[in-house]
């Protein structure tokens, strides 16, 4: 955050993406990251993970269809689904928008990025309560070393 109010996320080198601050509804540093959502002016709110702008309720859709159709579509009969990351739950909504779909397992390694995304993105984060979720808190490699589970689709986040 900058001392004039502008919000930069930095993911490319040499270029820069920044949006006016109406008010900071949120900062913490978990045990993983700094964890900020502040409210903008013209993208609503907006969910930044260590300085890098990582979804905006107004421009998320693109971003989370993109990550999630691409491999379902991929796939001829994606029934069993798992992501690691996406504590958002953008990408999660997108998943279980095919019917085909019987479980989707996610492991996100931050559970305080899951219960802001619930506070301040309820838009992204609607589907965290359905039947067809396995939710699990813990790091993306260690949950696959310790699950020998064969997955149809995959969809790793890679947020640095």
């Amino acid at each position: 955050m900058r001392s004039d109010d502008m919000s930069i996320g930095g993911a490319w080198p040499g270029q820069a993406f920044s949006l006016k601050v109406k008010e900071i509804l949120y900062h913490e540093k978990s045990d993983y990251q700094d964890i900020l959502v502040f409210k903008s002016e013209t993208y609503g709110n907006v969910l930044v993970l260590d300085g890098i702008i990582q979804a905006t309720e107004r421009d998320e859709f693109s971003y989370q269809e993109m990550l999630a159709h691409l491999p379902m579509f991929a796939h001829p009969n994606p029934k069993k689904v798992l992501i690691i990351g996406g504590g958002d739950g953008g990408i999660l909504r997108e998943v279980l928008k095919h019917p085909e779909v019987e479980e989707v397992t996610m492991c996100e390694i931050d559970g305080v990025v899951i219960d802001v995304s619930k506070r301040f993105l309820p838009g992204m984060s609607c589907c965290f309560s359905d039947p067809k979720l396995k939710l699990y808190c813990e790091d993306g490699f260690v949950f696959l070393k310790n699950n020998k589970v064969c997955y149809m689709t995959v969809s790793k986040l890679w947020s640095k």
